[in-house]
């Protein structure tokens, strides 16, 4: 199984080291599935991580780090150049589903934009519903 997840639980998974979106990374790190990034997606984890709010939990040294590793870690592909399927409400998440699609991916976020699109051709689920199946695999 392959999974992308969006920058939203990826950062998540940071901040709450015992969350639904921690588990789902180190079940990834266990080996559960296969995860799948892109350079629009490390670039809007960057861009996130950078937000003052964050960085006075999330060090920068510890955010490079982490970007750093998920390059190295997970499944490089490059951004699709088609459009998806469906889109979302929010278009700047769109980026994030052409990548799950031109990968076969499922795709795993916090995001309601993003998880209103489950149930429509696409196997998007939020942090726990990506845990249960995992579990049951």
């Amino acid at each position: 199984m392959r999974a992308v997840l969006d920058p939203n639980i990826l950062v998540s998974a940071l901040l709450s080291r015992s969350g639904p979106p921690a588990k789902v990374l180190l079940a990834w790190v266990y080996g559960a599935y296969e995860l799948v990034v892109s350079p629009l997606l490390l670039a809007e984890l960057e861009r996130v991580l950078e937000y003052p709010k964050l960085r006075k939990r999330i060090g920068p040294d510890e955010a490079r780090g982490y970007v750093a590793w998920l390059t190295d870690s997970a499944v490089l592909k490059p951004d699709s150049t088609k459009p998806p399927s469906v889109r979302s409400s929010d278009r700047g998440d769109d980026y994030l589903i052409a990548l799950a699609e031109s990968e076969s991916a499922a795709l795993v976020s916090g995001d309601s934009d993003v998880l209103e699109l489950a149930g429509r051709g696409r196997p998007v689920y939020s942090a726990a519903e990506f845990l249960a199946l995992i579990e049951r695999s």
